[in-house]
């Protein structure tokens, strides 16, 4: 697995693991009994902590990075040889 094809699987990674964190802990300012006057959204989130879920989506994405590299690396799944295309 070249160094490309890391970085890819691992944005892809990323983002996957974001959006299943985002939701979790959020409190919508209609579940909070928070008015938010016109032209706010009800269902926006009050307090979305968003640097926390960042760190944990970095932190949770490289544990299944590394998983996935150690699949790969002891040959438990083989990637499949591409031709190469210059």
């Amino acid at each position: 697995m070249g160094p490309f094809t890391s970085v890819a699987i691992f944005l892809t990674i990323w983002w996957t693991v974001l959006f299943a964190v985002l939701p979790i802990g959020v409190t919508s300012h209609a579940e909070a009994g928070i008015d938010k006057g016109d032209g706010g959204d009800p269902g926006a989130p009050v307090d979305p902590k968003l640097k926390k879920k960042f760190i944990t989506t970095t932190l949770i994405a490289i544990v299944l990075f590394a998983v996935l590299w150690l699949v790969i690396k002891f040959g438990l799944i083989k990637l499949p040889d591409l031709p190469a295309t210059y």
